[in-house]
């Protein structure tokens, strides 16, 4: 195993460490429990709190700022956060306008993020919860009881996050938010492993010649393992799929991104987004946004995921909203 670490117990605290002191006018770094949050919080807004398993930045710290997070609880490499972490950076967060928390479907973020609202609530603290479950690939996985949640995190952090920011109360993002749960649907790949530092040895095993097909963000088994093919019917087995559990019809918009696990090169990202571009275009659909590069990793791990959101002018108008945070800034 090489890595650029020091200790392995060490890793997330120092990584995070390392991003408060380099975006010192974005966030800031609770010590314990550890969280980070808006370095201007708390505001007179709704609050949203987001959290998992370190290992898939910029998720979610990276999205700490002005138009998505005031919080980003993490757990240790792909291992939940403890319902502590939440509580305190509910209280820490909390403007009076109440709270949402996005909830990536796995078993652990699930449980916790659950009894850290109740014991929020049981201080008075109105909390509402929407869950993100967007991958088609399968419908249960090792950490999950139903579809996984991924790509369409970011688009829910993104929206939900500019909604708040603008003065919407805590039932109306809500509803913002699970409308784009809903409308948003993902499926990855991998080309390699990834080792987790506790681990100390890949995750998996893949041959030189061989990829899988639909590929969980903690390296869960996929659909299908099978011979490496070229990026265009790769970016064909993942797009169709999405495509057609959104039901998407000529005529329809989408946000798209095409997303890397975190070893890919963006020169390869850009070949998926171009077959992508065209097998949306031939079918009469429009790219109305676009995201292409490491937005939900896995560590070290090369491959790719598409996320596409069914797209309205409702959600367009807040997606081009001012979003300022370290891993994604325009309109500011």
């Amino acid at each position: 195993m090489k890595k650029l670490i020091n200790q392995v117990d060490r890793v997330v605290r120092e990584s995070l460490e390392g991003e408060a002191l380099a975006f010192p006018h974005l966030v800031k770094l609770n010590e314990d429990p550890l969280f980070l949050y808006r370095a201007d919080a708390p505001r007179p807004k709704v609050a949203l709190i987001s959290g998992g398993g370190s290992g898939h930045e910029p998720l979610h710290g990276g999205y700490v700022g002005r138009g998505m997070l005031d919080a980003a609880c993490p757990g240790e490499v792909f291992t939940s956060p403890v319902p502590d972490q939440m509580v305190e950076a509910g209280k820490k967060v909390h403007g009076g306008k109440g709270i949402l928390f996005i909830v990536k479907n796995y078993t652990g973020d699930v449980m916790n993020f659950e009894m850290a609202q109740e014991l929020l609530e049981a201080e008075g603290i109105p909390v509402k919860s929407v869950l993100v479950a967007d991958d088609v690939a399968v419908e249960n996985s090792l950490y999950t009881a139903g579809r996984r949640g991924v790509g369409g995190t970011v688009f829910v952090e993104r929206i939900a996050g500019a909604a708040a920011e603008k003065g919407a109360d805590l039932e109306e993002v809500a509803r913002i938010a699970e409308k784009v749960s809903q409308g948003s649907r993902s499926m990855g790949m991998a080309l390699s492993s990834c080792t987790v530092p506790a681990k100390g040895s890949p995750t998996f095993e893949l041959g030189d010649d061989e990829m899988e097909i639909g590929i969980g963000i903690h390296g869960e088994p996929g659909r299908e393992r099978m011979k490496l093919k070229s990026a265009d019917e790769i970016t064909e087995m993942l797009a169709r799929p999405v495509m057609e559990d959104l039901g998407l019809r000529r005529g329809e918009k989408v946000i798209a991104m095409v997303n890397g696990m975190g070893g890919t090169p963006l020169m390869e990202l850009f070949i998926v987004y171009r077959k992508l571009h065209q097998i949306l275009e031939a079918e009469g659909i429009a790219i109305a946004r676009s995201l292409v590069g490491n937005y939900i990793t896995s560590l070290e791990m090369q491959g790719a995921s598409i996320t596409l959101l069914r797209a309205d002018e409702e959600l367009l108008q807040l997606w081009d909203e001012p979003v300022h945070t370290p891993a994604l800034r325009w309109g500011v």
